[in-house]
């Protein structure tokens, strides 16, 4: 009887360099990943296990997400998170989050218990008070920024983490989460929690992206990978290619991680690095910066 089918992709953000040495991230997401092993190993739920590789991702601080994210121009923390189940196609989204320790436990307490796939701003938080939530109330103590300038004035600068992952049953999910642009206006949403655009989970595949998350919308990149696949008959690594081509194509940035039903994995970007790593049940376990 063979092994039963199981892998996991994660990501902490694709763009320049921002320091030489990243042995602390390259550390922590090794972890992370033996962690998801172990969950996958006993059949854990995909959706299960990237909502709590990216919770861990976020908590880290060693991205701009979570506790690592940086204030917009306003001074203020607003984070954005989206977490999809491909099995089903229900979906949880959260813009312009202020207040939560985790937005991607946000995103799937909407997934979970709101009728609606995507809330913002007060809306959100008015919603998401009511359920027990971990809460912020001193940000500026709290939020330890990873990065603290743009490398490049007039560079989009930004920073993402999420997971795409395959259980033992054939389940596919994905979960990503930010802070979005650094200095960014006030009010501004990404990709990252727009379901098509920068998160995406079906049948076929899972998806998350990271990047200049304007273009990344204005491409549908993560539904368009799938469609790729569906329409096509393309493989996943020519699809997340022709993908990332077209994002290029318009002048963007970033990249992003996709898994298939069959445990195949693609990180492709087309920035100086993207920390990702992935796992498998093959015993595979490996993690790059550059």
């Amino acid at each position: 009887m063979s092994d039963p089918i199981w892998a996991i992709a994660i990501h902490g953000g694709a763009g320049p360099a921002h320091k030489e040495d990243y042995s602390e991230e390259i550390a922590h997401m090794r972890g992370v990943l033996k962690e998801a092993k172990r969950q996958l190993a006993k059949g854990g739920a995909a959706l299960d296990v990237a909502q709590t590789a990216v919770r861990a991702l976020e908590e880290s601080g060693h991205h701009i997400a979570g506790r690592g994210a940086s204030p917009n121009k306003d001074g203020k923390w607003e984070l954005d998170a989206a977490i999809m189940d491909g099995d089903t196609r229900n979906a949880g989204a959260v813009g312009a989050l202020r207040g939560f320790r985790s937005p991607i436990d946000c995103a799937r307490t909407i997934l979970d218990v709101s009728p609606h796939v995507f809330l913002v701003g007060k809306g959100a938080s008015r919603f998401l008070k009511k359920r027990g939530l971990e809460r912020v109330h001193n940000p500026s103590r709290y939020y330890k920024p990873s990065v603290q300038a743009a490398v490049e004035s007039g560079e989009l600068q930004h920073g993402t983490v999420g997971a795409v992952v395959l259980d033992s049953e054939g389940r596919l999910a994905a979960a990503t989460s930010t802070g979005g642009l650094l200095n960014k206006q006030p009010g501004r949403i990404g990709d990252t929690p727009m379901i098509g655009a920068g998160t995406w989970a079906d049948e076929r595949v899972a998806v998350s992206c990271t990047g200049q998350g304007e273009y990344f919308i204005r491409c549908a990149a993560s539904a368009d990978l799938s469609a790729r696949i569906r329409y096509n008959k393309s493989d996943l690594t020519n699809a997340a290619a022709c993908v990332l081509e077209d994002i290029s194509y318009l002048g963007g940035q970033g990249g992003l991680i996709a898994i298939d039903r069959l445990g195949r994995v693609t990180m492709p970007f087309n920035t100086i690095s993207m920390k990702r790593g992935f796992a498998t049940w093959r015993d595979e376990l490996e993690v790059k910066v550059f």
